[in-house]
This record gives structure tokens, C-alpha cells and sequence, in this order.
């Protein structure tokens, strides 16, 4: 197997030499008026975080005041004063933020656990110490002492999962309340020089007014964040930043499981650690070994019955932390975009576990033998990402081969020109596995892929941005694995009815992909996207990477009107209009449909949101699995939906979704009302009940015949299915470093199949025409499937960075039992009498400085 720590090694060691060496570049401003300018004072002595604001330093700092609103009315007058203050020494930058409010019994401070936001006044500082107007780290805190901490990236989108080490101290007293920051230069990256100009940002929420306000305006009209930020100077002699942070911990756990008709427990130790070391002032590598993510929360139930994988989100904080310079977006759909890299594949649930006879013995994840990343951001403007990990052989009684060891790779680097308003840049990934005889028919050896991005602001304030990507990947692998590609619900190369022909002799697949996009991010009431793209058939990137399917080319456009003054009813409205045609790359129509929908703020802080769309007749490639296309009647969908105002003890929500098609012989309605509850500012909680009724006329039930061969049936059925799903979260937070957090969730869905056909006529224009009786098979028969997820987490962080956790998992399971019905009542009794699988887990972990 070809392993690519050579690679690694070789970055590792060169880049930060090449760091030092490059010389700071200047920095065309975004902005035509030039920043708003701060100075830092020496602290000597240092100030002690107290939240009081007394030390002497304080006395001599220069005051940041001039504060104004940004929302709900941009630029207009805080209801209540707020001035700032800064200093540094040589390992620390401070900060103090006095917080004005004549009524300070009214200011809202909610316990949480750390980085949960609630609805509480707060003050955000935004530190840019590249001075790149491009990224920011962000440190945010409550009256409560409540800290959150997030990456800023791409001028404008955040990374709420990064973590730091920093303290703040918070008092509420006579005049309002008083936020003092202490933050370690060791948690930023910056070049080396003798003196230093930071970007510098602070805002203030109050509660209980929905209000914003912050030094300098930041304008919501106008693109981007870290581009409007002010600026610190006079920070001298503060050296290079080598960071050295170690964090050992140690995990035991009870697991128990069912082993064949018997139930039994597993007692597990193990210890790991996770090391974070600056390679130099602006480079930092991370790294792990034998991670253990027990602490985190389980991934929801569902039910899959489409032609396409269920993508489930990234929950572990290795992966989590500084991930976005990794983006490489090739699809996006409302602001959640995939690509050539999607973290859940390292470690994943065993591909081949179907080999062993005892599925209950084949384990639920690969092992993660240890990971390491090197993330950061030159002087010139060159940001670096390199991932390497290596996952263990998956075996069940040291004789089948469930998951080979494999290691994956990612390289990506943007260079930016124009002070951030250009950029251009690539990706690489690599994923080798050590295949046996057991594996090699089922999984690829080798996957690649290799991409080029680029992206360019203009227009006043750089508003507008053309943007667009190239990619290629190829596959390689026994005969038996590459036909397996071409034949999955990826590629469908079986189809009959395509030019793409399915060759079982293949031992390796290539494909590409391409997009462009125009947008205007900014600037007056008006936004828009246009853009286009193309996936060529034999693309594949989901060995590393996720895309659902291929064999596409395309056109969207999105217009959206965005009222964000305050008028009429409402505090801010926003009115988008989509539209969208999709063919595949033979030309043949496979979708064209639009919608127009809505959401906003009223203002007694009631939230709404709506719409309504469809799409007009075209082809399903997917739709039977492999076989013909399939000609799809007009559908029609609307949804809508209400969340109450936020800073009531008692927060109500409600959505809604309606779907219609084939002719009215299908149709959707699911319904989620929620209650989120706060008791004290200790205690909270949320219920939400999503119920769904679907009734599917058309659902695929089975390919009945030899691929390729003209006897073959494709058959469908028609579906009534039921889903009640419940969502229960708790979180008791005793203490800035003590929390408790608990979530649970039994999911029921059961469904009938009747009225069973075979597709004799896929592209008839008239919906009856298409079908044919099937009875070769027997009756269709139906299902049951029930599932219950819990995690319990107490959090404990008896000391900054360091951690105890204290975690229950509990899982039940079952499938099958009156299968074909569903009822409420029975189904949720049943599920809560299954046998439970149990995980007791501690895990502690110390943090060290050097």
C-alpha cells in the first residue's frame, strides 16, 4: 500500500522554513474609506481577569468608543453606550469592554455549556492578526461568564467548532456589566515582525432588544466581515509564536452488546493523545493518536429508501477544528456544501462487513490508528492545508476482513492576490487501501483526485464575485470492484437507454467536474447567483469525498430582494426566487423547476419563513435503480413555518412541508411542532415531534432479471408509510465548567406496499400508460423499523483545556416486527421492550502549555 506520510514529512519539514523567509506583502484594501485605527497599550504589570476592570493599565489605555447599531438599523444610534479598551505583553493581548445598561437587572446572562449559544446579551472581539481581511478568530462572552470561541474564514463564513485556551472574566453592577479578556498570542498566528498591526472588531448584543451594535459599523448591506474590521497598532515585541500543546488522555468504558441470541458486556481501556505544535509563527500542526470521540452525540435515525446516501454531519472535533480551509464545494444546496472531501469516510462503518456471518460481531466504525494536520496561512497570503490519517484492518474472528487499513490524504493550498479580493487554488486527495483476496471484488485500491478553484471580487466594495472549479478523479481496482462502481447508484452505467456503456473488464474509471458561478454578495436590497456546472459520468470521488450522483450538467439561478431596516411589520424581510434545469451529459432533460420562498422577522421577534415550488416533466435516472429513464409528471411542493420570540421562558416552532405528484396519486405531509423551554438560567430544554405521512405511488420495490437483458422487470409499488419521530434535549449547566447534556430520540416508521407493477412503458407521457401488473414475485409485503438514540454527557473542565467527561450511550433496535403496519402506541412500546445496548464511558484529558 503506498502511504503518503513521505509526503507529509517533507511539508513538514520545509514549509516553515519557507515561512520565515518570505517577506510581509501589503495589502490592497476592500474598502474605498479607510479603517477605523486603535492603539494597544503595554500592560506591565499584567492586569488580573477579573471582570472589574480596576488595574492600572486600564487607566491609560486609549478608549475605543463610537459605537453604532447594525441591526436592526445599520448605522443608526445603540440604545446603549459601550466603550472598549487594549493591551498586550509579550504572551497575551487584553481586552475590556464596558457595557452600558441604566436597568441592569434586566440583562440577560443564561448558563450554557461552552460554545451553545442562548439568548443572552453578549461582546464578541474579533482579532484578525494575519491582517489579512480575509480571517478572524473570534472570542465571545456572556454576564454569565459563558464563553464561545469561532474561526473566521473566506472573509465571511465562520467555523463554529474551533477551539482555543483563553479566559474571561464578566460583572454586572451599577452601570451594566464589564467583559475582560485575556487571550494568549499562542491561540493566534501571525508573522514575524517587530511591530504588528492587527484587524480588531467588538460587538455587542443586547438580549432583550434584539440589538447589535459594534466598533467600526460593520454594514450587513455590505460583503464580508473580517474585510470591514478596524485596526490595532502599536504591538511591538512580541516575538515569534512556537506554540507547543500536548493533551494525553485516557478512556474506560462498558459496553454491552448482543453477541448472537445473548446479550454481553465489553470492558475497554485505552489512552491516547492529541498534540498541537507551532511549526512557526503562522503554521501549526495537529495531531492524533488513537482518538476516542465517545463524548459525541449520536447521529440521528433515519429510514433510507432513495436511490441516494444519507449524508450525515461531521460531529468530531478533530475533524471539526479549522476543516474550512479543506472546503472545495462542488454542490451546495442552502448553504450545505459537499465535495472532493468529507471527513466522515476516515474511520466509517466497515464497507465489507456483509462477509461475515455474524453481523453483530462486525464493528460499528474502523479504528483510527492516528491522524495529522498541518493548517496556516503565510505572510504573502498563501493558506495551507495537509490531512494524513490511517485507519486499522476491521476483521471478525481474525479470519474476515471487514474494512482494510487504509490511509487517506488531502492536500490543499489558496494563494490570494488583491489583498483577498482574488484568489486561486488547489486540492488533492489520495486514498490507498491494503487489500486481501476477501476485499479486492468489492473495494477500489486507489482513489485520486485533483481540483483548481478560483475566485474574483469587484465591482463597489467587492460586492460582485466570479468564481469557478475544475476537478478530475480516477478510480483503481480489481475488474470485479470497478464493475461494481459503474453498476452502483452513483454511475448507473447499466442504464439501457444512455450512450454510457458498462464494461466489466475495466480496471480503473475517470471522470470530471466543472462549474461556474457569478454572484453579487452585497450592496443595496438586491442579491443574485447564476451559475452552471457539469459531472462527467465516470466521476467519483466517494471514497474520500461525497457526491450522491454524476452524469450531470446544469443551470440555477437565485434573485433575492433583502428588506433589512426595520419597516412596516416587520424588523427584516428577505423574498428569493430560484430556478434551476438539469439534463444529463447526453442532453436528455432531467429536470427543470423552480420556487419562490420567503423568511423574516416580525417585530414582536417572531420568526416566519415559506414557499412554494415545483417542477415541470423530465427524465429520472435514479429512479429505477439502473434501469430505464423514467418519465416524471409535474410535482408541486410548499412548506412554511413559525418560531416564537426567543426571549420568552416558553419559545414555540412549528414547520410544515406539503408535496404532490404522479398525477395526485402521491403525495407528503409532515408536520414538526417544538417547544423550547428555560427554567432559571440554568435549565433548558426543547421537545420537537416530527410526524410524516407518505404516500408514494412509484416507490422502487426491485430489478427482477439479468442486467442488460430485455426480460427484465423493473418493478414498483405503491408505498403508504408513517414516521413519528421524538426529539428530547436537556442541558443543566450548574457553572461556566460544569453542564450536563442529554439527548434522546425514538424513531418509529412502518409502511405498506400494494398495487404492484412493472415499468413496461417508462417514457409514456401519460402516467397510467407506464405500468403493467406484476405477480411473478408474490405479494410486496411492507415494513417496520424502530430505532432509540441516547447520549448523556456531563462535562466537567476542572481546569482550563482540560476535561472529564462522564457518557451513557443507550441504543435500541428493532426491525421487522409487524412489519407492514404502523401504529403509534404498539410501536413505541415494542421498541422500548427491545433489549438496550448500553455504553458507559469516562474519558479525562489534561492540557499542557509549553
Amino acid at each position: 500500500m503506498r502511504i503518503y506520510a513521505s509526503t507529509l514529512l517533507i511539508l513538514l519539514a520545509a514549509v516553515p522554513v519557507h515561512a520565515q523567509q518570505l517577506a510581509p506583502r501589503g495589502h490592497e484594501t476592500v474598502r474605498a474609506r479607510a479603517p477605523l485605527v486603535t492603539s494597544a497599550t503595554r500592560a506591565e504589570p499584567a492586569p488580573t481577569i477579573d471582570g472589574k476592570g480596576s488595574d492600572p493599565v486600564w487607566t491609560s489605555a486609549q478608549v475605543i468608543e463610537g459605537f453604532r447599531q447594525f441591526d436592526p438599523v445599520e448605522d443608526g444610534e445603540p440604545t446603549f453606550k459601550t466603550e472598549a479598551r487594549i493591551a498586550y505583553d509579550a504572551r497575551n493581548l487584553y481586552v475590556l469592554v464596558r457595557a452600558f445598561d441604566p436597568h441592569p437587572d434586566s440583562i440577560m446572562a443564561l448558563l450554557s455549556r461552552r460554545d451553545e449559544r442562548t439568548q443572552s446579551d453578549y461582546v464578541r472581539v474579533i482579532i484578525d492578526s494575519y491582517h489579512d481581511r480575509r480571517t478572524g478568530y473570534q472570542f465571545m462572552v456572556n454576564p454569565a461568564g459563558m464563553q464561545r470561541d469561532i474561526y473566521l474564514f473566506n472573509d465571511s463564513q465562520e467555523d463554529v467548532t474551533w477551539n482555543a485556551v483563553w479566559e474571561a472574566k464578566t460583572t454586572i453592577d451599577s452601570l451594566g456589566w464589564t467583559a475582560e479578556f485575556r487571550i494568549p498570542l499562542s491561540q493566534l498566528r501571525f508573522g514575524a515582525k517587530e511591530e504588528h498591526t492587527f484587524g480588531v472588531g467588538i460587538q455587542r448584543e443586547v438580549a432583550r432588544l434584539n440589538e447589535r451594535s459594534s466598533w467600526p459599523l460593520w454594514r450587513r448591506t455590505q460583503f464580508g466581515i473580517a474585510s470591514q474590521l478596524g485596526e490595532i497598532h502599536g504591538i511591538r515585541g512580541i516575538g515569534e509564536n512556537r506554540r507547543l500543546e500536548l493533551m494525553p488522555y485516557s478512556v474506560q468504558s462498558n459496553e454491552t452488546r448482543q453477541r448472537g441470541p445473548s446479550f454481553g458486556r465489553t470492558q475497554r481501556s485505552s489512552v491516547g493523545a492529541d498534540l498541537k505544535v507551532g511549526l512557526s509563527s503562522n503554521l501549526t500542526l495537529d495531531a492524533t493518536i488513537n482518538p476516542d470521540f465517545g463524548q459525541v452525540e449520536a447521529d440521528p435515525a433515519v429510514l433510507n429508501l432513495g436511490a441516494f446516501e444519507q449524508f450525515f454531519e461531521e460531529r468530531r472535533p478533530f475533524f471539526l477544528e479549522g476543516t474550512g480551509i479543506f472546503s472545495f464545494a462542488i454542490d451546495c444546496n442552502d448553504g450545505q456544501c459537499t465535495g472532493p472531501f468529507y471527513s466522515r469516510r476516515i474511520g466509517r462503518n466497515p464497507q465489507t462487513g456483509f462477509l461475515s456471518s455474524d453481523g453483530l460481531a462486525v464493528p460499528t466504525s474502523s479504528t483510527i490508528l492516528g491522524a495529522a494536520k498541518v493548517t496556516g496561512r503565510l505572510s504573502s497570503g498563501l493558506s495551507i492545508g495537509v490531512l494524513n490519517a490511517v485507519t486499522a484492518r476491521e476483521d471478525v474472528a481474525d479470519t474476515v476482513t471487514v474494512e482494510p487499513r487504509t490511509n487517506y490524504f488531502i492536500g490543499r493550498v489558496q494563494q490570494d492576490f488583491r489583498g483577498g479580493r482574488s484568489g486561486l487554488g488547489l486540492i488533492v486527495s489520495a486514498v490507498n487501501r491494503d487489500l486481501d483476496d476477501q476485499t479486492s471484488p468489492y473495494l477500489r485500491e486507489a482513489a485520486y483526485t485533483a481540483g483548481l478553484d478560483l475566485r474574483h471580487r469587484f465591482g463597489p466594495g467587492g460586492n460582485l464575485q466570479v468564481s469557478g472549479h475544475v476537478l478530475g478523479s480516477t478510480v483503481r481496482g480489481s475488474q470485479d470492484a470497478i464493475a461494481r462502481t459503474q453498476l452502483n447508484g452513483v454511475h448507473f452505467f447499466q442504464r439501457p437507454d444512455d450512450d454510457i456503456d458498462f464494461d466489466p473488464t475495466r480496471t480503473s474509471l475517470s471522470g470530471v467536474s466543472a462549474g461556474f458561478n457569478l454572484q453579487k454578495s452585497g450592496g443595496g436590497i438586491t442579491r443574485f447567483h447564476t451559475g452552471v456546472w457539469y459531472k462527467s459520468p465516470g466521476l467519483e470521488i466517494n471514497d474520500v469525498g461525497y457526491m450522491q450522483s454524476v452524469n450531470s450538467m446544469g443551470q440555477s439561478n437565485w434573485f433575492a430582494l433583502m428588506f433589512q431596516q426595520p419597516a412596516a411589520f416587520y424588523r427584516r424581510l428577505q423574498v428569493n426566487f430560484n430556478q434551476w434545469n438539469a439534463w444529463f451529459t447526453d442532453g436528455a432533460s432531467s429536470g427543470h423547476g423552480g420556487n419562490i420562498n420567503f423568511n423574516g422577522q416580525l417585530r414582536n421577534m417572531w420568526s416566519f419563513y415559506g414557499g412554494a415550488g415545483g417542477e415541470v416533466a423530465a427524465r429520472c435516472g435514479a429512479c429505477l435503480r439502473g434501469g430505464p429513464s423514467y418519465w416524471k409528471t409535474p410535482q408541486m411542493y410548499s412548506f412554511f413555518g413559525v418560531n416564537g420570540d426567543s426571549r420568552k421562558v416558553a419559545v414555540p416552532d412549528i414547520g410544515v412541508n406539503l408535496s404532490r405528484r404522479d398525477e395526485g396519486r402521491s403525495h407528503n405531509v409532515s408536520v414538526s411542532p417544538g417547544v423550547a423551554i428555560r427554567v432559571a438560567s440554568q435549565f433548558s430544554a426543547r421537545l420537537g415531534v416530527s410526524f410524516s405521512r407518505n404516500v408514494d405511488d412509484r416507490q422502487w420495490l426491485g430489478n427482477y432479471g439479468d442486467i442488460g437483458v430485455d426480460t427484465t422487470h423493473y418493478t414498483v409499488a405503491r408505498l403508504d408509510q408513517e414516521t413519528v419521530a421524538l426529539t428530547t434535549r436537556i442541558n443543566w449547566t450548574a457553572s461556566p465548567t460544569l453542564s450536563l447534556q442529554v439527548y434522546a430520540q425514538p424513531f418509529a416508521t412502518g409502511g405498506s406496499y400494494s398495487d404492484w407493477r412493472r415499468v413496461s412503458d417508462p417514457l409514456a407521457r401519460s402516467y397510467a400508460n407506464q405500468f403493467q401488473p406484476f405477480v411473478q414475485e408474490g405479494e410486496p409485503g411492507g415494513f417496520n423499523f424502530k430505532q432509540f438514540r441516547s447520549n448523556s454527557v456531563l462535562r466537567w473542565e476542572y481546569r482550563p483545556g482540560s476535561t472529564l467527561f462522564f457518557v451513557w450511550a443507550q441504543g435500541r433496535t428493532q426491525d421487522g416486527l409487524d412489519a407492514g403496519s404502523f401504529r403509534f402506541g404498539r410501536d413505541y412500546r415494542n421498541l422500548f421492550s427491545a433489549h438496550p445496548e448500553n455504553t458507559f464511558l469516562v474519558k479525562a484529558s489534561y492540557w499542557f502549555s509549553m
